[in-house]
């Protein structure tokens, strides 16, 4: 239960008409209160002890934690004090009500003593019973120490009464009768108890149920002995039980003193072993213990008062030695921590600085740099750390979050270009030559234009959708049965056009454009072959018919060059 509920729960007590019967209940409010703000108290020290900050604690400023428990404290004894004072008024009242109740009931006594022994008339004896009874109930507790006199007396008149006093005797035996079966009612009430497991509700039943027998007159003579026990037995077994219950109770709070005393010499043990640790790690570890030892009591249940609060005592100044030992330990930290704060947050700004790229591949580069710099440099400390990566998280999501925003769009894009490439090869599969080779032609270039302006698919499939794409291609081409330099030329274009639909298009370019001029350059060196070796024929035998064939060989040479710097310049066109 926390603090605000509990003081709650105490208002609500001031609330009821009369809280005398809820003292004991206050008082527990109140312990549980107390409890609480222990446990609080050890959270805000926990708190000072471990932050690099904190200023010593004495004249240190009142923190808004401590400040807001405070001020639920002075709440909460304000209303303490006015259940008390509600308390000891209504505990007066009620003790002035309770001695005129007594002289009220012994006037009833005095009035019902002279009628059993003075009156004779049958008739009149009886009805100024009845009233001096009805009057008798109706008259409230009277003080407890008086209670069994008064009514042992009373029982003993009414006895005396209906015994020696010559009544009617079908009137007598009627009410004798039914104080029985309400007596036995009540046993029955009494015998039902055991299944009460509050103890506070067998109390409070039993002692309601105690004045409801004894206030039930008489009984047959031949009933009333075994009626006696049974309802004795019963009241006792009653009692035993109670009693067992605070036996046990008081028991079990000796043996939480005992735990605690045990608890403290192992916090003793530790801290005499503790040393000096000389790492934040280690502080960790031992805070940690440090902090079982704190569960552990917190688990333990309460013991007597003085005791209890002897213990409590002990046990903190050791908790607060120890986080005044670290304290001394973080404080010398802090400097270096702040130094290390400093060039995170310069790399905090680099982050924020590129976190609205678009350029994926060099920001993503820089972004893991910046991220393993961020590791390199250590702890910044407890106190700013969490801070400083928040904000640098936040910059690196921002940046990723977007890439990936781009990602997944350009892989939709991709997956709807793979089906529209599909879509087109089916469409070319499916095409049938026309007569018109121009026609055929400038239909076979629109497909190309086509697969090339769709866009890149996924990439695992583009290979896959290239290669059946140029199939689908060539294959068209090989079915016009085209011949000679226009079979050449338009075989080369149609090379072309599947080259620039491919994924890789412009490093097959390049790679063509390059094999190109490397075959030019061959075929140069032949023709300078072929020339120099025409200097050498000047003279000889039979040159003139080898002449004719070398001069032969280099117009061959010299049209291959032509036609492959005819593909050149298709190719510098691209």
């Amino acid at each position: 239960m926390k603090g605000k509920e509990l003081l709650l729960a105490l208002e609500n007590l001031l609330g009821e008409e009369q809280v005398i019967e809820k003292s004991q209940e206050a008082n527990e409010l109140k312990t549980t209160f107390l409890d609480f703000v222990r446990d609080e108290e050890m959270k805000l020290q926990q708190g000072q002890g471990s932050s690099e900050e904190e200023e010593e604690s004495e004249g240190r400023d009142i923190s808004p934690e401590e400040q807001e428990l405070k001020e639920l404290k002075d709440q909460f004894f304000e209303q303490y004090e006015k259940f008390r004072e509600r308390l000891a008024s209504e505990k007066s009242a009620l003790k002035l009500e309770q001695e005129a109740n007594l002289r009220l009931k012994k006037s009833f006594i005095d009035r019902l003593k002279k009628l059993v022994e003075e009156e004779e008339n049958i008739g009149a004896a009886l009805a100024e019973y009845r009233k001096i009874h009805e009057a008798w109930k109706e008259v409230g507790d009277i003080p407890r120490d008086s209670r069994q006199e008064v009514q042992s007396e009373y029982s003993r008149l009414l006895e005396s009464f209906f015994f020696n006093i010559k009544i009617y005797r079908e009137l007598k035996d009627h009410d004798l009768k039914r104080n029985l079966q309400l007596k036995q009612e009540v046993v029955e009430k009494l015998q039902a108890l055991d299944g009460v497991e509050s103890v506070k509700d067998l109390e409070s039943s039993i002692k309601a149920l105690q004045n409801e027998f004894e206030e039930t007159g008489p009984v047959p003579q031949e009933e009333w002995e075994t009626l006696k026990q049974t309802y004795w037995d019963q009241v006792r077994k009653i009692y035993t039980r109670i009693q067992a219950h605070y036996d046990e109770r008081r028991e079990q709070m000796r043996s939480n003193i005992e735990k605690k005393q045990a608890l403290l010499e192992q916090v003793d043990q530790f801290l005499s072993e503790l040393g000096e640790p000389d790492s934040a790690k280690s502080w960790d570890q031992q805070t940690k213990r440090i902090l079982e030892f704190q569960e552990e009591w917190k688990k333990v249940g309460f013991g007597t008062r003085k005791e209890n609060e002897e213990l409590w005592k002990q046990f903190r100044e050791r908790c607060d030695r120890f986080f005044a030992q670290k304290k001394v330990f973080f404080d010398g930290l802090k400097e270096s921590f702040n130094q290390v704060a400093d060039q995170k947050q310069k790399l905090i700004e680099k982050a924020h600085g590129l976190k609205e790229s678009t350029d994926w591949k060099e920001t993503s580069a820089a972004l893991i740099r910046l991220q393993k710099e961020w590791k390199q440099l250590g702890s910044a400390g407890q106190r700013l750390e969490h801070g400083l990566w928040k904000d640098f998280r936040a910059a690196c999501d921002h940046f990723f979050d977007a890439r990936k925003a781009h990602f997944d769009r350009e892989d939709k894009q991709n997956e709807e270009n793979l089906e529209a490439k599909k879509a087109l090869i089916s469409e070319m599969e499916a095409y049938q030559l026309p007569a018109d080779k121009k026609q055929a032609l400038e239909d076979l270039k629109a497909f190309s234009k086509r697969f090339s302006e769709i866009g890149k698919v996924p990439f695992k499939q583009k290979d896959k959708v290239y290669e059946g794409y140029k199939t689908c291609l060539d294959g068209l081409y090989q079915q016009m049965k085209l011949e000679g330099e226009e079979k050449e030329k338009v075989m080369f274009q149609a090379h072309l056009d599947t080259i620039k639909a491919s994924p890789k298009s412009d490093h097959l370019l390049e790679k063509e454009r390059r094999e190109i001029r490397q075959k030019i350059d061959k075929l140069r060196q032949e023709i300078n072959l072929f020339e120099n070796n025409l200097g050498f024929l000047a003279n000889s035998k039979g040159a003139e018919s080898l002449r004719k064939d070398v001069e032969k060989k280099i117009r061959a040479t010299e049209e291959k060059i032509k036609e492959y710097r005819s593909k050149l310049k298709m190719l510098v066109h691209e």
